[in-house]
């Protein structure tokens, strides 16, 4: 069937074909949902218990303080270690794979063929899988620290943050740096969530979609950590990811945040790019 024949089908409307409560169904009864979800849940009971045993964590022997030295003084700090010791890596891979998993799924189930035979606009169902996989990556990302918000409360009591640099903020006025942070960590998470996503449009194995962008992910941190590159580090999203502690002063700091998102963004949009222009021209056959 031609593309004309196809538009002049009686009740077609290319913009209600694959709708995103029905992509968002599919997805949220997936296994791989379920494991995700209670992992990130239960990270922070784990945390909790883990200095329930050692007792107080205690970093100054090394003259440097982190957010780790204050875990146990109150909820908000409890909930902002969570974010420090998942950021780097924990919180990569639900990204990777909620928008890794996508396309090349469908291929892998010989379905991906079918869903476009419906007909399905290709880009219809690129836009569709892309935005449920960022929203569930989003989701993945606020429960974590809302849990440890909670647990970090009813164990060490609602509090003000302390901060590593010293001083204080009000438990309210914390709790809307935290959702900064949070929005932050999401932004600079975005190339790893187009770089996935466009794995998947370009082979028919999730596991290599959704590894090779926790790979790339992990070389980037790799290529930051090597000085020699001098100011060439800073076109790195690694670069920047941890940009978002200076949401955590007493004066908030901007500037970095504002890099870190920029570079992100500009290679989500071209790795996005490069997902829908080849995945328009590709011969599917799965």
């Amino acid at each position: 069937m031609t593309a004309n024949a196809t538009a002049r089908a009686p009740g077609y409307r290319p913009r209600r074909t694959l709708p995103l409560r029905v992509e968002a169904r599919r997805q949220l009864r997936r296994r791989r949902t379920l494991v995700i979800t209670a992992i990130l849940a239960l990270l922070p009971f784990v945390l909790a218990l883990a200095f329930a045993i050692g007792g107080d964590p205690n970093g100054r022997g090394n003259g440097r303080i982190t957010l780790m030295d204050s875990a146990t003084a109150s909820g908000a700090n409890f909930a902002a270690t969570a974010l420090f010791v998942s950021a780097g890596f924990l919180l990569v891979v639900p990204v990777a794979l909620f928008c890794g998993d996508t396309v090349a799924s469908e291929a892998s189930w010989s379905s991906l063929r079918y869903l476009l035979a419906a007909p399905v606009p290709r880009a219809r169902l690129l836009l569709s899988k892309l935005t449920v996989g960022l929203l569930f990556s989003a989701a993945a990302m606020v429960l974590l620290p809302l849990v440890a918000l909670g647990v970090g409360t009813a164990a060490y009591g609602w509090g003000p943050l302390q901060l590593p640099t010293g001083g204080v903020l009000p438990a309210g006025e914390a709790v809307g740096r935290l959702a900064v942070v949070v929005g932050y960590v999401f932004v600079s998470q975005l190339v790893t969530a187009a770089l996935a996503f466009w794995l998947s449009t370009v082979t028919d194995a999730p596991l290599g979609a959704v590894g090779g962008a926790v790979g790339l992910t992990i070389v980037g941190n790799v290529l930051d950590q090597v000085t020699a590159l001098g100011s060439w580090r800073k076109v790195l999203p690694a670069h920047w990811q941890y940009s978002w502690a200076d949401a955590l002063q007493p004066t908030m700091e901007w500037a970095g945040m504002i890099q870190g998102a920029a570079v992100s963004v500009a290679y989500a949009l071209v790795l996005g790019a490069l997902a829908f222009r080849g995945f328009a021209r590709k011969d599917v056959v799965s």
